[in-house]
């Protein structure tokens, strides 16, 4: 029910911005959040923004780079990536949680392949 869209290929210092989109109409009952996995890497949490927007929440890599917003109205939930590197090579689930800051996910979405060439 959560539907990630948005991945690509981009070169280095490039922008893209992923969307996902809960058919399920739980917003703002649960928080939103993005992770991703790199191959032979464990699954990171790389942002994350509670029900109503007022907090989120980053992984040190991203901070300054990447940008976590939602629209509550369209059920979605956005990452918006700017300055992207090849180290952000990686397939990017969305999600939703009870809980803020997240801890156990709840709802898990595709996921969608970012890729950036250097």
């Amino acid at each position: 029910q959560l539907q990630a869209s948005g991945g690509g290929l981009v070169q280095a210092g490039g922008s893209l911005r992923l969307s996902c989109t809960d058919s399920g109409r739980r917003s703002p009952l649960y928080a939103g959040a993005w992770f991703r996995q790199a191959p032979e890497k464990e699954r990171e949490l790389v942002a994350s923004i509670s029900g109503f927007g007022g907090s989120t929440e980053y992984t040190d890599s991203v901070k300054g780079r990447f940008t976590i917003s939602r629209d509550n109205v369209k059920s979605t939930v956005y990452l918006q990536m700017d300055r992207l590197e090849p180290e952000d090579t990686a397939v990017y689930y969305c999600a939703a949680a009870n809980t803020f800051p997240v801890r156990d996910v709840n709802y898990w979405g595709k996921g969608t392949q970012v890729t950036v060439s250097s």
